[in-house]
């Protein structure tokens, strides 16, 4: 199954893509899931559907196209509907404690919930199994970064306070909510956790998945090559591949009208740099031409020039990538091991390193990962590290203390 997360720059056309891109697999045959969050009126416009404002539960599909289906993630709906079912399972922690309950009506989404509710609606339709490819229309970069990364965030966060060898005393709980009466609380906490942790392994493994690619959509602009650097080097840092780079909204070349012609000179000119940018790399930039107006629907779609033929159609022969953050052995020569991280995009003045325990924590401005350091970098001590090519190189020097003794 493959998943194709589409993002990009605010306002150029994300929704757009991802469903042209949904679109031209289903009409190749393949059963598609479009998933969008974008609570507005353009995901009904361009697929000429109107999807359902408000979902109690999981998002429901409707057709919207042959062997397309799209859904809408209502995170409101779904905060509500888990805040419910959390307080009926504590409702002997509220009495142990004399609180009361919140009222349905007193529910409101927090900030963040469309993040757990787009996670939610990716795992559940991975879980479903129905499709051969699913589109999520993610939200722009640095919220769709920080989306890819918070299942690994959550996970470290729950082993921090709930540690596994903590949990061993679970087996007492049984007993001391008999004397006291009531369920321990600690008891439903873990309970809690374990669910917890077993959903966000999974959301985790969808998008560490070699089959989860990232689509780039951006109108090309004065800033647009600066912004696409700042969205590479942050994906790259959640080990996140992209598959294209799509330049929206083109307009016409050779225009006699002045105004639009140094408009169109400047696109060409922020267009050249983009594909100069990535001349080198295993990632295509496709063009789509401006229409001169909004997107009503899939003929509308049909006629941005042949998206198919621009490759929007996600490949289905793919293998497991590369372990992207690989060690490489110096020992010999240098007497030292070298960990590569890729981040193409990214910019020394915007690069910060801290060695925390068995922990490497990277800051690609402004975004952040905590890595944990492979086994034989454990017993290392770091030694440097540069920037060169878009690939970090970590040196790392053995600590004699630590390292094997050699007879």
């Amino acid at each position: 199954m493959r998943t194709v997360l589409v993002t990009g720059t605010g306002g150029a056309g994300r929704t757009t893509v991802a469903a042209a891109t949904a679109l031209a697999a289903a009409r190749a045959g393949r059963r598609t899931l479009l998933l969008t969050a974008d609570r507005g009126p353009v995901p009904d416009a361009v697929l000429a559907a109107a999807l359902p404002a408000e979902s109690p539960g999981p998002a429901e599909p409707i057709p919207a196209a042959p062997g397309l289906w799209a859904a809408r993630i209502d995170a409101d709906a779904r905060f509500r509907g888990h805040a419910q079912d959390l307080q009926e399972r504590a409702a002997s922690l509220f009495d142990l404690l004399g609180a009361a309950p919140f009222d349905a009506e007193e529910l409101t989404e927090p900030p963040g919930a469309e993040a757990f509710a787009t996670l939610a609606a990716l795992r559940s339709a991975h879980a479903d199994g129905g499709w051969d490819l699913i589109v999520v229309d993610a939200p722009p970069v640095p919220e769709t970064v920080r989306l890819l990364a918070l299942p690994e965030q959550l996970r470290r966060y729950l082993r921090r306070l709930l540690p596994t060898e903590r949990q061993a005393a679970r087996a007492l709980r049984p007993m001391l909510a008999q004397l006291v009466g009531v369920p321990m609380p600690a008891q439903k906490l873990y309970e809690h956790a374990e669910y917890a942790e077993h959903e966000l392994a999974a959301v985790q493994g969808v998008i560490e998945s070699a089959a989860t690619t990232v689509r780039l959509v951006l109108e090309p602009g004065a800033h647009a090559a600066d912004a696409l650097r700042a969205a590479r080097a942050g994906l790259a840092l959640q080990g996140c591949r992209v598959d294209s780079v799509v330049a929206n909204r083109l307009l016409p070349t050779g225009s006699a009208d002045p105004f639009l012609a140094a408009l169109s000179g400047r696109q060409q000119t922020a267009l050249k740099e983009i594909h100069e940018e990535y001349a080198n790399a295993a990632t295509a930039v496709r063009e789509l031409p401006h229409l001169g107006r909004d997107i009503q629907g899939p003929d509308d779609m049909a006629e941005l020039g042949g998206f198919e033929a621009l490759g929007l159609v996600p490949e289905t022969r793919h293998g497991r990538a590369a372990d992207p953050w690989t060690v490489e052995d110096r020992l010999a020569d240098d007497g030292v091991l070298v960990w590569l991280l890729p981040l193409p995009g990214a910019r020394r003045e915007g690069l910060d390193l801290i060695r925390r325990g068995d922990e490497l924590i990277v800051s690609v401005s402004p975004f952040r990962r905590v890595l944990p350091l492979p086994s034989a970098l454990r017993r290392c001590s770091v030694s440097g590290a540069g920037l060169r090519d878009g690939v970090l190189r970590v040196r790392f020097t053995p600590d004699p203390a630590l390292w094997p003794k050699s007879f």
